[in-house]
């Protein structure tokens, strides 16, 4: 498989984003439009109730603050998601949904868990222990950007803050960390240089006979040194003169 196959931009890439955005906004606008608080569809730990969270729980927001900070990491990372796993990204999100809203519903405190931030930490850590385990160059390097940009969301699966559902983002994080283990995807073969291929003659390289055995650079090299694939392609050009009496025309 070829980077240019695997590397592929499809339109779930922006459309995935735009729906989970979408979504998340459109549910906080019903809930003041119609003046409800949708708090119940939350994840209620330990309660057979509680359980219906695990779907519903990531679409519920409690203020427009608590909206917005989770609107622009969920559309990023959602579309990294679509974008270098594409062929994995339904199961991440489906599997990890449940699995860490299943957590959640574990171990977390007697009060309602809402929000998408479980989602983000899902997202994030998937991407981050993927780029890793798969010691691929361009899904590391998506990997040190992960870091760079959300690293810092790593203290909030721990109850460093009242009133931050820690036992979502925990469960989000160990949910990603499980499926980059646990979900295989075939890497596309690492482009070769010339230098790398079993059929490269070194004698052949152009560059390297610039360079003598002891690696010290030659100015010149005499043509007929060259290989024949590599000698200078000569052409001779052909005139004739017009002849000197011959009047211009008029």
């Amino acid at each position: 498989m070829s980077e240019n196959h695997y590397f592929k931009f499809t339109n779930a890439v922006v459309i995935a984003p735009l729906l989970s955005v979408l979504a998340i906004w459109t549910v906080f606008w019903l809930e003041l439009r119609s003046k409800t608080n949708f708090n119940d569809f939350g994840i209620y730990p330990k309660t057979i109730s509680g359980l219906k969270g695990i779907l519903f729980s990531p679409f519920v927001h409690g203020s427009v603050e608590h909206l917005y900070n989770n609107t622009i990491p969920l559309a990023v990372l959602m579309a990294a998601l679509f974008y270098f796993y594409r062929k994995h990204a339904w199961k991440v999100l489906l599997l990890g949904v449940l699995l860490s809203g299943a957590i959640t519903w574990a171990i977390g405190r007697p009060s309602y868990h809402i929000g998408a931030s479980g989602v983000i930490y899902l997202l994030a850590s998937f991407v981050f222990f993927k780029g890793i385990f798969t010691k691929y160059y361009r899904l590391i390097a998506l990997s040190l950007v992960v870091v760079f940009i959300y690293g810092s969301m790593l203290w909030y699966i721990f109850p460093v803050k009242d009133g931050i559902s820690w036992e979502g983002h925990l469960g989000g994080f160990l949910s990603g960390l499980a499926l980059a283990f646990l979900i295989k995807s075939k890497m596309p073969a690492a482009k070769k240089y010339d230098w790398e291929k079993d059929d490269y003659v070194e004698e052949d390289d152009a560059f390297l006979q610039h360079f003598d055995e002891n690696g010290n650079f030659i100015e010149s090299i005499a043509e007929d040194d060259l290989p024949e694939a590599n000698k200078p392609v000569k052409i001779t050009y052909h005139f004739k003169e017009a002849p000197k009496n011959k009047k211009p025309e008029t």
